[in-house]
């Protein structure tokens, strides 16, 4: 007798309008699974039996809920806590500044659903009202201000596109302080008490993935110590995640640049998370624009 399939995975995307949502549901569907738009909250229950019914309990649904769903958007708070749907649901929320919202709104030419015969403005800052619980109880939240649609694509891919979703993934970036701070960071460690590897003409082209600037970087005073006490902070944390059913962690390591201490203190972070047995990756932000 064959082994029941367990249940595939469900997805809620939600946010603020402008900021990426079809862009997240195509991308879910291209790592199949099967996607609904505009879903009214109540019918999230109906929507997964009948995917069970017709495409058996393995296959993962994605269901994109947002303001467009009026008076019916208010009950999927309540939804969403009464866990009647028998899957792992995981809820999504995708942010963007209002600059950014305004700019590509007034790009599409489309009106805000909640402006009236106000501002664009007036309406975003009442879907921000609107969405303030969902955004503080979601279990990710991608700020999309920064992003184009590929990089939001990759996103998406990194956090659903492993068939093993109970596991925590933690993704540690490096970064340039020059070019700003990564605003969706759950921890922020800033490298610049390193000597820059910089102001040495023969490391100066190379970067932190190179041997001998990795090898530099670590053997300064204080590095070791650090990656020794912070590595275990972060495995302490990641633990306390899972416990609370957070299944997402962002880990944001700054130099000046983002070329040579961050990258490299990023990639030995990621190979002794990976040690301890987490689902870790690095992504070097600013790496190239120098």
């Amino acid at each position: 007798m064959d082994a029941p399939v367990p249940p595939g995975e469900l997805v809620v995307v939600t946010g603020m309008t402008g900021a990426g949502r079809s862009t997240a549901a195509k991308e879910l569907e291209d790592l199949g699974y099967y996607v609904v738009d505009n879903l009214p909250p109540s019918l999230l229950r109906d929507v997964v039996r009948l995917v069970d019914e017709s495409r058996g309990t393995g296959q993962p649904i994605a269901v994109v809920v947002d303001i467009r769903s009026g008076s019916f958007f208010g009950s999927l708070q309540a939804n969403l806590e009464q866990g009647a749907t028998g899957r792992q649901t995981t809820l999504v929320f995708l942010d963007a500044n209002d600059e950014v919202l305004v700019r590509r709104q007034e790009a599409v030419r489309r009106p805000h659903p909640l402006q009236g015969g106000g501002r664009l403005l007036d309406g975003l800052e009442r879907e921000r009202r609107v969405l303030a619980d969902l955004r503080s109880t979601a279990d990710l939240v991608i700020d999309t201000s920064a992003l184009n649609v590929h990089q939001l694509t990759s996103r998406i891919s990194e956090a659903f596109g492993t068939p093993d979703t109970t596991r925590l993934k933690v993704t540690v970036i490096s970064f340039g302080f020059k070019y700003g701070i990564p605003v969706d960071a759950d921890f922020v460690a800033d490298m610049r008490f390193l000597p820059n590897p910089h102001w040495i003409p023969e490391l100066r082209p190379a970067t932190g993935k190179d041997s001998e600037v990795s090898a530099y970087v670590r053997s300064r005073p204080g590095a070791e110590e650090f990656l020794d006490g912070y590595v275990p902070v972060l495995a302490g944390v990641a633990e306390g995640y899972l416990r609370e059913g957070k299944r997402f962690m962002r880990v944001a390591v700054g130099c000046t640049g983002g070329k040579h201490r961050s990258v490299a203190m990023t990639e030995e972070i990621v190979s002794r998370l990976v040690e301890r047995g987490f689902a870790a990756r690095a992504v070097h932000r600013d790496l190239g624009k120098e």
